[in-house]
């Protein structure tokens, strides 16, 4: 019993009731969480085909650090540890650099689908209209 003569029991600080920043900070943490798994499934999904796992990679590796973000800012909620702040910080920075170029990537293929679209109905529609002037002088 020697051990807890020294334990302080009485708290100087008091209860501080947690404040609306505490409230939005930690649902801020989870849904970087769930971002973060929600991208790391969505990018497993992709990585099944050959094409779809150059987009895969890059969007499981950034669910992975949105994820890494959310645990440093729980570490600084915990500790008060600047350096925790400083690399979520940069963490979710990286997370939006990758992002902002997938999301490029993603309209620029977006773009060239859509083109390439009209060019083979415009194509189809004119072999059509061949078809049907041939088929009007055979008979």
């Amino acid at each position: 019993m020697e051990q807890f003569d020294d334990i302080n029991v009485e708290s100087s600080t008091g209860y501080k009731p947690p404040t609306p920043f505490q409230f939005m900070f930690e649902k801020m943490v989870k849904d970087m969480r769930f971002v973060g798994m929600f991208t790391i499934i969505y990018g497993a999904l992709n990585c099944l085909t050959i094409i779809g796992a150059l987009l895969g990679v890059p969007t499981i590796i950034i669910g992975l650090r949105i994820r890494e973000a959310a645990d440093q800012f729980s570490i600084f909620r915990t500790t008060n540890d600047a350096n925790a702040m400083r690399r979520g910080f940069e963490l979710q920075g990286q997370y939006f650099k990758i992002i902002k170029i997938l999301i490029i990537i993603n309209l620029i293929l977006i773009i060239i689908s859509i083109v390439v679209f009209i060019i083979l109905i415009a194509y189809f529609m004119s072999r059509y209209s061949d078809l049907m002037q041939m088929q009007d002088y055979s008979t």
